[in-house]
């Protein structure tokens, strides 16, 4: 004997009426525990990426004043990410250039004239080689204009295989997700809308009864 649908929908009702009468502050806990699952496993299914960085510094020639050494380090920290330079990077590392434009950051140092090019890839050979390759194609890349600028470009520091991944640990996404996860849980029980107090019949006003009229008033 088959139930029938009004039957079937009794345990959904019933466990519904459960959650209504749950407590407001368990979205808190709840939110924390899926946002710590969620950190969890995607701190265990991501590949850890390693980064590497090399550096080079501006030098001025005999030709050029020294404080020009640190303006055209900010312009060359510009163009390490071109397509000039990453054309040449791209036979060095055996990369494509697409990778390369996607993985490799360049910054200058405000007070210094000095480029660190960083690379991230899921090996670390990668990351070193990309990161030398880049610091390679631009220091040619400014041999060719030293002539004009009087500024020439030397590597300063070679990057090397990173030993350690710069991607978050597994723990420590766990720990962004649970707090994440606590965050939202908290905003969505500031948002919801206010529940209308249930209506009780049983704690209905009493209706006073009709006054009775008296003789004067028959």
């Amino acid at each position: 004997m088959t139930d029938t649908p009004a039957q079937s929908a009794r345990p959904v009702r019933a466990t519904l009426h459960r959650v209504r009468r749950l407590p407001a502050w368990w979205l808190l806990p709840a939110g924390a525990v899926v946002g710590a699952v969620t950190g969890g496993a995607y701190g265990l299914l991501k590949a850890p990426e390693y980064t590497a960085t090399s550096y080079v510094v501006a030098v001025p020639t005999q030709k050029s004043d020294p404080s020009a050494a640190l303006g055209y380090a900010q312009a060359y920290g510009r163009v390490a990410t071109q397509l000039a330079v990453l054309g040449d990077a791209q036979i060095w590392s055996d990369v494509s250039l697409d990778t390369l434009r996607q993985s490799v950051r360049a910054e200058a140092s405000p007070d210094a004239p000095m480029v660190a090019i960083s690379a991230t890839a899921t090996s670390p050979k990668q990351a070193r080689d990309m990161s030398n390759a880049v610091s390679q194609a631009l220091v040619a890349q400014a041999r060719h204009s030293q002539d004009d600028t009087h500024v020439r470009l030397v590597r300063l520091s070679r990057a090397t295989k990173p030993g350690e991944p710069s991607s978050a640990s597994p723990s420590l996404t766990l720990l962004v997700g649970a707090s994440a996860g606590g965050l939202l849980a908290g905003l969505a029980l500031l948002a919801r809308p206010r529940r209308e107090p249930e209506y009780d019949e049983t704690r209905r006003a009493p209706v006073p009864a009709p006054a009775l009229a008296t003789e004067g008033q028959r």
